[in-house]
């Protein structure tokens, strides 16, 4: 059973989150302005760092100048690290002393004889470089000149990364959680998670701080997750396009343009965000969804099936589910056992929806709500691999299972992790986040998505 100091927590945030619902019902809403909201007044939020103080640097970026839409990257400082050691930087010159007593010098790698080789999913950090050009998933040449980002005097200045020495890491969107009403990208209790995350996937966590209910009910929640992914193939295009501007060939005699050049707006700022131009591999993309989130991620995962091609070089391999918020008209087993559970009850959940869904919408069948339900999009055969995290005194739990023993049917690995006496949110609320029980969930989850994100193919990659 959950411990005495959970139970007394959960007592206070469901006062506090039904009281806020309520507010939310009684109080006049223009609903006309698609600008929306994406946090609270009462929310407690964590500025953006682009220094790496804990090891993760994040800036926060305003997407879609007709809406609320914003998006904070959380960049792990492995990033900057170079992908292939130089030879140079490997071998230092050791003195030994020969036969005839004369000093000579002698190469040895003390790289590899002081840091073992650290597996990541992006290869051996002791790998040896070799001389012809690493080519990335686009068929292009890793050489980044024509981005124009390299930082004055060759360091990391903030927003402006070391192009020199970085690396291609896999991009996590991940979606947070809060009933669509409450909760924010920006979070204190969100952003220690992404860092979390961030910093044991080995990726890049964009937070996607999406449009909140009932200012925008559904589908704005949808739409803006589904923008972010196409905004990340764009971001994608865009660096080609920069790269391409810096360089021209001709007789096969490569020749420099102007390495300044890179593509601006009307107003003269750039279009390519430097963060996810030098470091980002959206070829790798992992979408990560937390309670409602974990709705959002399922449904960019369904457009993206349905896209394609469409959305290249984007490429969803996986996607995590964190005791997703779904629900339906005739209960399980644990909505009925469970339905007083802690934190989120059944009863604030489904206030939650009818702040959520357009009045004349309103079904707990909905497809957004439940995911059995027939004619929700492609064949679940095409779904990518999907791991569910479940909570043992969760009401919600018993739908999530059965989401995912569809989609084993149908042969798509889609495995259920349920953790013993936990909770909603478990690994995702601020006062839970720092137990064991959430850095061994955030462990597990890492170990899974590897499987995925692995350069070389599905196999653990710590």
């Amino acid at each position: 059973m959950p411990s005495v100091a959970v139970k007394l927590y959960s007592v206070f945030f469901k006062f506090i989150l039904k009281h806020r619902l309520q507010n939310r019902i009684q109080s006049p809403i223009d609903e006309s302005s698609p600008f929306g909201v994406t946090s609270r007044p009462d929310e407690s939020i964590a500025a953006a760092n682009p220094l790496f103080t804990d090891g993760v640097a994040t800036k926060d970026i305003h997407i879609d100048p007709f809406t609320s839409l914003s998006i904070r990257i959380f960049l792990p400082e492995s990033a900057l690290t170079a992908p292939e050691s130089d030879s140079k930087t490997r071998s230092k010159p050791r003195a030994r002393t020969t036969g005839n007593g004369s000093a000579q010098v002698d190469t040895v790698n003390h790289d590899l004889q002081q840091h073992p080789s650290r597996r990541y999913s992006y290869g051996f950090a002791g790998t040896p470089a070799k001389d012809e050009q690493r080519r990335n998933s686009y068929g292009c040449s890793n050489d980044a000149e024509g981005l124009n980002l390299m930082a004055g005097g060759g360091g990391y200045r903030g927003y402006t990364p070391l192009i020199k020495n970085s690396r291609k890491l896999p991009v996590m969107l991940q979606f947070h959680g809060g009933g669509w009403v409450i909760g924010s990208n920006d979070s204190v209790a969100n952003d220690f998670f992404c860092r979390r995350i961030a910093k044991l996937c080995d990726v890049i966590v964009v937070a996607v701080g999406y449009r909140l209910a009932p200012e925008n009910r559904y589908p704005a929640a949808f739409e803006d997750g589904l923008q972010v992914l196409n905004w990340l193939g764009k971001q994608a295009n865009l660096a080609e396009c920069s790269k391409s501007m810096g360089s021209s060939r001709v007789g096969g005699t490569e020749f420099k343009k102007d390495v300044h050049r890179h593509i601006v707006d009307t107003f003269g700022a750039s279009m390519v965000e430097p963060w996810l131009a030098a470091h980002g591999d959206p070829s790798r993309c992992v979408l990560l969804g937390v309670s409602c989130g974990a709705n959002i991620a399922d449904f960019v995962a369904r457009k993206a099936v349905e896209a394609g091609k469409l959305l290249d070089p984007v490429k969803v391999v996986a996607q995590v589910l964190m005791y997703p918020f779904f629900i339906g008209s005739v209960p399980t087993h644990s909505e009925i056992k469970l339905a007083n559970s802690y934190f989120f009850d059944k009863a604030m959940c489904i206030l939650a929806w009818k702040l959520f869904l357009p009045e004349e919408e309103f079904s707990l069948d909905h497809p957004a709500a439940n995911p059995l339900v027939p004619g929700r999009g492609p064949p679940l055969k095409l779904m990518p691999p999907t791991l569910t995290v479940v909570a043992e005194h969760d009401w919600m739990r018993d739908r999530a299972i059965a989401y995912s023993e569809e989609l084993r049917k149908v042969n798509v690995d889609a495995p259920v992790l349920e953790y013993k006496d936990a909770v909603h949110e478990f690994a995702t609320l601020d006062m839970l986040l720092k137990t064991p029980q959430a850095q061994v969930c955030a462990e597990d989850i890492a170990i899974w998505v590897k499987k995925y994100i692995s350069l070389r193919g599905h196999e653990f990659s710590y």
